[in-house]
């Protein structure tokens, strides 16, 4: 059996009170393609900021442990993270424009990562940040390399980041809402380049989204995150075809798809729990049309559940289409 690449135990994260992120546990194989959808604030964003040692003061990071590729994150010191992330771990933000310095040039930001984590230099150092150029699909590398991120278009500058992340050809690559704010055709295309690269290296991706859509097409298995929590796992097209937890499946109901022919997309009422106003049973008891009074007793814990997949998790006393038969880590 293959030993998982990434493995995370029961990270949390904390801003002053208010559980971001609850006692995830995740794993990614080599080479695998992971989907993590749910609505803004669910902590997809976070939980991978959190792997990256991205989040700073007042927010706190906890967990049993981190592995990757062998290598203990948890305890690492900041030299040897610094050896890790960047290189063997790179990330794609939502917002190119802001994620680049607009102080430097596009060009320069590129051999940055080069000459720190590969030691390249000179005309080496040019040539290796004018072929990523090539490779990621920006057309007249040569001039474009001089360029400032304002004199590119949104799409080429999300190709500028997708370059510096996989520069050092990382084992794993997190791409974060890649196609934010992009036009739709530019949105198919950057989608296909992180396809295409991903093949090409054989690394592993975790790709967080809104849009299932583009999960059910890329992804190979898929967690769906909600109030910080990771309330189902499954394969595709699985998740897709037999969703567990009624939270996955409003999200199904509510695609444009599933709705032709109404009046209205299906929508589900109701808001992400805060900080202050967090059940004490299943977090997603108040928004449930199932809910029955057990629901808010404690919360559930994520269980394996008996289905065709044989191998889906979900955190609901009364999975759709499935019976839970083991809990990972009891009820809280």
């Amino acid at each position: 059996m293959t030993q998982d690449l990434l493995t995370i135990r029961n990270l949390a994260v904390n801003f002053n009170g208010l559980p971001a992120v609850d006692r995830v546990n995740l794993s990614v194989a080599p080479g695998e393609v992971l989907g993590i959808v749910g609505e803004s604030g669910s902590g997809k964003s976070v939980t991978m900021m959190a792997l990256m040692g991205l989040i700073d003061a007042p927010g706190k990071v906890t967990a049993d442990s981190v592995t990757f590729d062998g290598r203990d994150l948890l305890n690492a010191t900041g030299k040897e993270r610094r050896r890790i992330v960047g290189k063997d771990i790179a990330m794609v933000f939502q917002d190119a424009l802001t994620s680049l310095n607009p102080s430097y040039t596009v060009g320069y930001q590129i051999k940055e990562v080069l000459k720190l984590h590969e030691g390249l230099r000179g005309s080496a150092l040019h040539a290796r940040a004018l072929e990523l150029l090539d490779q990621v699909g920006i057309p007249d590398a040569k001039n474009r390399i001089d360029n400032f991120p304002h004199q590119m278009s949104g799409g080429m500058n999300q190709r500028v980041m997708i370059a510096m992340a996989v520069a050092c050809n990382p084992k794993l690559l997190i791409a974060d809402e890649p196609t934010t704010a992009l036009d739709v055709t530019i949105q198919a295309q950057i989608m296909e380049l992180l396809v295409k690269l991903q093949k090409e290296r054989g690394m592993a991706l975790v790709l967080i989204s809104h849009d299932l859509a583009v999960v059910s097409e890329v992804a190979q298995r898929v967690a769906v995150m909600y109030a910080g929590e990771i309330i189902e796992t499954n394969r595709v097209p699985d998740i897709f075809s037999r969703p567990h937890h009624p939270y996955t499946e409003a999200l199904l109901a509510a695609i444009p798809e599933h709705n032709k022919g109404a009046m209205r997309l299906a929508a589900l009422p109701g808001m992400v729990p805060g900080r202050d106003d967090r059940p004490s049973g299943c977090l997603f008891a108040p928004r449930c049309k199932y809910v029955v009074d057990d629901c808010m007793k404690a919360r559930p814990a994520l269980g394996v559940v008996t289905d065709e997949s044989g191998n889906a998790q979900v955190r609901c006393i009364k999975p759709l289409n499935a019976v839970v038969t083991q809990s990972n880590g009891g009820a809280r």
